[in-house]
């Protein structure tokens, strides 16, 4: 029995690249109470893979696997691929991080990928979108962004530069002649070509690795860019490894093949500014290979995702492997803006021009106007009197009306000029494109300055002078998360994202053929992991010159540590800190990383669930005292926000309080010392709460925190199989699915087969299909278990999203599903007959034996009618 290829869970944030966007999904259809067959809503979005993985027994090199066993492996596989009738398409094949290889098979014969002897385990090549980060009008500084993560510090007043370290970008590319690279590019290799869309057939090997989607050469720059924008470590050596073509998406094989490229290229550092939304199991191939590329000596920096709109249980793989430092998004502190400046004093005001019109002047001056207050919550989405504005630039307060309304409106009036200022804090960029066009300048400003040039013009006549001049204005969000930034926990409730760093509105280097002044400005977490990337080459330099190198899988223990959480974005006057399970540790410090004496061990604390209410959670912290001298550290807590609900998220009030064995830890020069902290749950059920234990020392060192996070009540109470469940098969045309909601007859060839569509509201550790007999309900075959299970499924992006799941008309004769594997006989056809499919799904950390951890569903009766061979 066959189960389908999971496509592309939507979002994938992957390239955190701000990664990708989910399509739009309708409701699920509902059943019909007839035989007819009605088309899927076309809003259903169908995330079923098109490639897999298959894990092969043996353990990759670097775990101390041997490579002539390996290749015997891969060569059995294919052998026995052959002999069963598979019909199997090589992509790729792994042995330095994960054992196996990439395939494309049909649908119908996923099932039997799992039946070949030798096989470990199947998953799904998951589609990553590539990433274009969120443009912005906006000039920010690159100099605030470092100064965020102390790295202006480390350069200035430390020396640090990243010299000596090599940083990998897996990337779209690196537009080689751009100068804030040159003579420090030491391997490169492109995976792709430029032709490749995710859709065809790669063409690895070129010579060149240049950058024609713009996003890895401002990941770059981030990272390591010298000259006139400085990135974290502008000295250090660069590995370019391109997994994207010129357009469309990469897949999570090439990935990991770009991993182990780095490996043998002997990378310090590797960046991936891309992932897997959604598919938060730590077990996935990218952040398996992404965690013994870990071990193997190289820290990993990946970016949690884009999908903060999406819930939580967002973060994607590779970012939540085990040893991978996953990366959240902090918003930039400042911008650059354009200005012009008001009477009578000349005051300054910063702006940007609105998408459609002519560009603000960098001369001549104008009365001003304004049309409401700055209550007014419809200002100018009427029409204003013909001349009443003529010759002036008017004040309109954003809100009610679409821009382009309201510079209409005051265009009509005879308005010379418009400035809106916001109706919410800090800056904005508008459009006022349309119908007829906007031939006057339309600029926006912040709602403080709009508040300030309401005043004046209320008080008597002001006017207003364009300048060629900018200047630097502070973001109100600056150091808060970004609202796109994805939440943790991962599937198996362990604490991601690890750490924050700047990633909102981001001016780094851009390909000259894209942009001729080579800086761009980005958003997203594929902006926030590279200024991990580049710190983490600073500790190295750091600690390497002191004598004292560091191992790759404390990079970000050392991280976490030192790191400062920050308040909570949705009302930071409340005094309240930002969920740990979308913040991690909070924002990376790289000088408090290179100073630090002291570390505790473990760096964050995954509690898991608290099925009985009023229950703790204790853990041992353990304190390394590498100074000189005694050092006695006292104990606190901070609690931060908690987070109810799954695709739509409510913010809960800190859900937990902690104890310790005693108020403080002495710890003796070059010594260790340990502490007890009993965390309580205090919230509701299903919550995810969270909050940081605090060590602060008496002698004026760095003050360490360690993270923690867990999951209030009983996991398993969070169901899987909600929403869409229903048989269809493949509509005419091939392009999406019929709904079958009755009794249904198929041939089981070419696409006449059922498939069955499920939305999965949460993760799934297996899902299987048993074949019963319709009549007696029996297994068929009885003497056997006949089963198809795939395993670690993600979550679907949206409350519509749904996977395809197929059955071929076959079944595995295997003696079961043992919670490790099947053990392998061989597959055949069912006899012509009737036939249900019972699908189970065992819930995220559940136990098969426990009735209540296992979701079913069976589909309507199945009427094989093969034809007679």
């Amino acid at each position: 029995m066959t189960v389908s290829r999971l496509l592309r869970p939507s979002a994938l944030a992957l390239l955190s690249l701000t990664l990708a966007a989910c399509g739009a999904q309708r409701a699920p259809v509902a059943a019909q109470p007839d035989t007819t067959l009605q088309a899927l809503s076309a809003g259903s979005e169908n995330q079923t893979p098109r490639a897999w993985f298959v894990e092969l027994a043996g353990a990759p090199t670097s775990k101390g696997g041997a490579r002539a066993q390996l290749a015997q492996e891969r060569q059995a596989f294919r052998d026995q691929a052959k002999a069963l009738g598979l019909k199997v398409k090589d992509r790729l094949e792994f042995e330095r991080l994960w054992n196996g290889v990439s395939v494309e098979v049909a649908d119908a014969d996923v099932a039997k990928l799992r039946d070949v002897p030798g096989v470990k385990a199947v998953f799904p090549v998951l589609s990553v979108p590539m990433p274009d980060g969120e443009r912005s009008a906006e000039t920010p500084d690159m100099t605030t962004a470092i100064a965020q993560t102390g790295a202006d510090v480390a350069q200035n007043e430390l020396g640090l530069t990243g010299q000596g370290v090599k940083i990998a970008i897996m990337d779209t590319g690196l537009d080689l002649d751009h100068p804030a690279f040159a003579g420090r590019v030491v391997a490169s290799y492109d995976f792709v070509g430029d032709a490749y869309d995710g859709t065809n057939t790669p063409v690895p090997g070129q010579d060149t690795v240049d950058d024609c989607g713009g996003h890895g050469t401002h990941v770059a720059g981030i990272a390591a860019a010298g000259g006139a924008v400085k990135g974290v470590a502008p000295q250090a050596s660069l590995g370019i490894y391109r997994v994207f073509g010129c357009a469309g998406s990469t897949d999570s094989d090439i990935m990991i093949a770009a991993m182990e490229r780095a490996l043998a290229d002997g990378m310090d550092v590797l960046n991936m500014s891309i992932g897997a939304s959604f598919n938060s199991w730590p077990e996935y191939p990218s952040a398996v290979a992404a965690s013994n590329l870990v071990d193997a000596g190289v820290v990993v920096a990946a970016s949690i995702g884009n999908s903060g709109t999406g819930g939580v249980f967002a973060a994607g793989a590779p970012g939540v492997g085990d040893k991978v430092i996953g990366v959240a998004n902090f918003m930039n502190t400042h911008v650059f803006l354009n200005e012009f400046t008001v009477s009578p004093d000349g005051t300054k005001m910063g702006y940007q021009n609105a998408t459609g019109a002519p560009a603000a002047p960098t001369t001549g001056t104008l009365p001003m106007a304004k049309t409401g207050t700055p209550t007014s919550a419809t200002d100018a989405c009427s029409p204003l009197a013909p001349g009443s504005l003529t010759g002036q630039a008017v004040l309109i307060r954003r809100g009610g009306c679409t821009f382009y309304i309201k510079a209409q409106n005051a265009q009509n009036a005879g308005a010379a000029a418009v400035v809106i200022y916001n109706n919410a804090a800090g800056p904005f960029a508008g459009t006022v494109t349309g119908t007829p066009a906007i031939t006057i300048p339309v600029v926006s400003v912040s709602d403080t300055q709009g508040a300030l040039l309401n005043n004046r013009i209320a008080a008597g006549p002001t006017t207003m002078t364009w300048t060629a001049n900018s200047g630097s204005y502070a973001n109100p969000t600056g150091n808060l998360l970004d609202s796109s930034s994805s939440y943790g926990l991962d599937a198996k409730l362990g604490l991601k994202p690890d750490i924050g760093a700047p990633g909102g509105l981001i001016r780094s280097t851009y390909p000259l053929s894209l942009e001729p002044s080579g800086y761009a400005i980005l958003s997203g977490t594929s902006m926030a992991s590279p200024h991990v990337a580049g710190i983490s080459a600073l500790v190295i330099q750091a600690k390497r010159a002191a004598g004292t190198p560091i191992a790759a899988g404390d990079m970000r223990g050392l991280l976490q540590n030192t790191a400062t959480p920050k308040p909570w974005s949705g009302n930071p006057g409340l005094g309240f800190l930002d969920f740990v399970h979308r913040q991690g540790a909070g924002m990376a410090n790289v000088v408090n990383a290179v100073k630090a004496t002291a570390s505790v061990t473990p760096s964050k604390l995954s509690l898991g669930e608290n099925e009985v209410a009023g229950g703790t959670k204790t853990q041992t912290l353990t304190v390394t005292n590498r100074s000189a001298g005694t050092v006695t550290y006292t104990l606190g807590h901070q609690g931060a926000l908690g987070t109810a609900g799954n695709y739509t998220v409510t913010a809960q009030l800190p859900g937990a309080s902690a104890s310790f064995s005693a108020p403080t830890v002495t710890v003796p020069a070059g010594s260790s010392a340990s502490v007890t902290v009993t965390i309580t749950p205090t919230g509701a059920a299903k919550t995810v709460y969270g909050g940081y234990v605090v060590f602060t020392p008496d002698n004026g060192s760095e003050t360490l925190r360690v993270p923690y996070a867990g999951f209030q009540g009983d996991y398993q109470s969070l169901n899987i199989l909600t929403g869409l469940k229903t048989m269809a098969k493949l509509n005419a045309a091939g392009t999406g699915y019929d709904v079958l909601s009755a009794p249904s007859t198929f041939t089981m060839q070419g696409s006449d087969y059922p498939q069955f569509l499920l939305h999965l509201d949460h993760f799934a550790r297996w899902i299987k299909l048993d074949v019963v007999d319709a009549a007696t309900g029996q297994p068929v075959h009885s003497q056997f278990f006949n089963a198809s299970t795939d395993e670690y499924l993600p979550r679907n992006s949206t409350a519509t999203g749904f996977f395809a799941f197929a059955w071929d008309g076959q079944v595995s004769w295997s003696r079961g599903y043992n919670g490790v594997g099947n053990t392998h006989d061989k597959r055949k056809p069912v006899p012509n007959g009737q036939y249900i499919v019972k699908i189970s799904a065992l819930k995220a950390l559940g136990d098969a034996a426990n009735a209540a951890h296992v979701e079913r569903w069976q589909s309507p009766v199945i009427t094989v009618n093969a034809p007679k061979k």
